[in-house]
């Protein structure tokens, strides 16, 4: 992606033994913990997560809805225009292949888990409320007209889109941008301290100040990539369980998964075949698409069609009231629902940013802020609506006509709804299910395998100083810690099940996000003060305090005289201070292609055909 010389510049010193001991000796310590005292554990999260619920969920509610405001404010304001790399600097990719590669970031193991079994609870559970049998569909309930249908199908779609688009793509961004200015525009290492230097200065930066930061953004990205590996693990379980391959599956079956997926990346990455890891994400996508075109045309097409309108609509309507959800709007019920969805997602994204902000910064070297934004919030929130309107638009339609797909016999039930098995039940009332089951499994398989490596080179360069390229024993030991970092967090579930393990997913996931987003509204005000003093913010500062005394001089000289100025203008728009001239309208200074001005002095006025030759 860089040049020799350029990369000779990113480079680390080698392993920072601080950053590096500290953070693998508490997840070592942590994974040991989860083996030998499980139930300790799964204790100790369950009592935590009540007491971070209490006093700090409204910490996740708060500054997800901040950094939605603050990344669409640097793109709408003058800051937008500032580059991501230097001044001459063009980008380092073409636009569709830049779309292409925030298509490939905007998918993973969350889709697959959630694509289905997210719009469905939604759907038989109102957000807020717990699951009472009453609203389920076809057992007399509340969802029994059309109309009441309708509307139940509108809240669940705006939900989830609200879930999974312009804010999870926000939190995204503001690491995405505050790293790329960092590193490509101040030459500072790629280190998430970094960006805190305009803030904290040099010395506390490079100092234990800045190593504790890169540590709260180890941890984040550790486990944010274990829950999704647990997610990938629960995935199939369950399609092990529905293809009747396996029986119960209970948390050692999901531990010998997790297992296997972890050897399958350390083998990979041992191998060195990066082109091989390439081509399987590039597969991937190609999979994952054709699925998602399958079910759309054997699927209910039109009621498809319509429920993407529909589910805009519904989200932006409803974008304010479900930003400011908290407990105090629903006490025990509403602080509970809080605790499984929007704070988990919130901070599951938080944990995700290390990661996936990196990754949007490498590819988007030479992009204006304005750019970079719209960019990275646009393309995925439009994939992840395509995609839910299809999965979950599909499923809540066969869930009307058939009531296949929530009463399934549960592994990861919640309510009426078997999250595990909601896709395979949803695609068992299609044609090909022994196929499209399978290839679920696969593309489960394979977003772990490729997306492990990135997010393990990000704890990597973290770990060695900010280096591009980690060396290969660092990533593949936090590569396996990932997989035992999953491990041990499905066991600290309290419980020898699925439905267990997910609630130790959330508990955990949310707990160790806390920390690092308050490291993000401190990297807010960080990169704020960055952008103020960026040169050509100075530069066109300078040109109208200029620009405002040569109008003073101007009058002050010249009296009531009409008075011309000239500024000429570089090639990237910024006003030449040089050649910025003033004087009497009635001598002006000369302008290319510019009509001469009217005389003043009562004499006739000069032929424009002319000025136009003179000129």
């Amino acid at each position: 992606m860089f040049s020799t010389a350029e990369e000779a510049g990113h480079r680390g010193g080698g392993v920072d033994r601080v950053i590096f001991g500290v953070a693998s000796a508490i997840a070592v310590a942590f994974v040991a913990w989860g083996f030998l005292g499980t139930e300790s554990l799964g204790n100790s999260a369950t009592s935590a997560l009540g007491w971070a619920m209490q006093n700090t969920g409204w910490i996740f509610v708060l500054l997800a809805s901040m950094f939605v405001v603050f990344v669409l404010w640097l793109a709408a304001s003058r800051y937008g225009t500032i580059p991501l790399g230097k001044d001459d600097e063009s980008p380092e990719f073409r636009t569709i292949s830049w779309i292409a590669m925030m298509f490939s970031a905007g998918m993973g193991i969350g889709l697959m888990f959630y694509g289905v079994a997210e719009p469905l609870y939604h759907y038989i559970v109102p957000p807020g409320t717990a699951f009472d049998p009453a609203n389920y569909v076809g057992e007399g309930g509340l969802l029994q007209t059309p109309a009441q249908q309708a509307a139940a199908l509108e809240q669940a779609m705006a939900t989830t889109i609200f879930h999974w688009s312009l804010h999870p793509w926000a939190i995204y961004a503001v690491v995405g941008i505050a790293v790329a200015y960092s590193t490509f525009r101040k030459d500072r290492p790629q280190l998430i301290s970094s960006v805190f230097e305009p803030l904290l200065g040099q010395e506390r930066t490079n100092g234990w100040v800045g190593k504790v930061i890169n540590i709260l953004a180890i941890f984040a990205t550790l486990f944010g990539s274990a829950a999704s590996l647990g997610l990938g693990a629960l995935q199939i379980g369950g399609g092990l369980t529905f293809n009747g391959w396996f029986g119960t599956v209970g948390t050692p079956v999901l531990i010998a998964i997790i297992a296997i997926l972890t050897c399958a990346f350390i083998a990979s990455a041992v191998s060195g075949v990066a082109k091989g890891i390439q081509w399987l994400s590039n597969t991937n996508m190609v999979l994952a698409l054709l699925l998602a075109v399958f079910v759309f045309l054997v699927g209910p097409t039109v009621a498809i069609l319509n429920i993407v309108p529909t589910s805009v609509g519904a989200y932006l309507t409803d974008l304010t009231e479900m930003a400011s959800r908290t407990n105090a709007s629903g006490g025990d019920a509403m602080d509970a629902w809080l605790a499984g969805w929007t704070v988990f997602y919130w901070a599951w994204w938080v944990s995700w940013t290390p990661f996936v902000g990196m990754f949007l910064a490498r590819i988007s070297r030479g992009r204006t802020i304005r750019e970079f934004v719209t960019g990275v919030i646009l393309v995925p929130s439009i994939v992840s609506v395509i995609w839910f309107a299809v999965f979950g638009g599909a499923a809540i339609r066969i869930q009307e006509a058939t009531g296949a797909v929530a009463d399934t016999s549960a592994s990861v039930e919640v309510g009426p709804l078997s999250f595990d098995l909601a896709l395979f039940s949803m695609l068992d009332q299609l044609p090909m299910a022994a196929v499209t089951s399978v290839l679920v499994m696969i593309l489960v398989g394979i977003f772990f395998v490729s997306g492990a490596d990135a997010a393990s080179m990000v704890m990597g360069s973290l770990s060695e100083k900010g280096t591009l390229e980690p060396s290969r024993k660092t990533v593949i030991f936090w590569g396996a810690l990932t997989g035992g970092v999953a491990a041990v967090m499905l066991m600290a579930g309290t419980g020898d099940d699925p439905s267990a393990a997910l609630n130790g997913l959330k508990n955990i996931t949310i707990l160790s996000a806390l920390p690092f987003v308050l490291v993000m509204a401190g990297l807010c005000v960080a990169l704020h003060l960055d952008l103020r003093n960026d040169p050509m913010m100075k530069r066109r500062e300078k040109a109208v305090d200029m620009l405002r005394q040569a109008v003073v001089t101007g009058v002050t000289t010249h009296g009531d005289e009409e008075i011309a100025i000239v500024v000429e203008h570089s090639e990237n728009g910024i006003p030449d201070l040089e050649d910025l001239q003033a004087g009497p309208l009635k001598e002006p200074a000369s302008v290319t292609g510019a009509p001469p001005a009217a005389r003043t002095d009562g004499g006739p006025d000069p032929d424009p055909d002319e000025g136009a030759d003179s000129s």
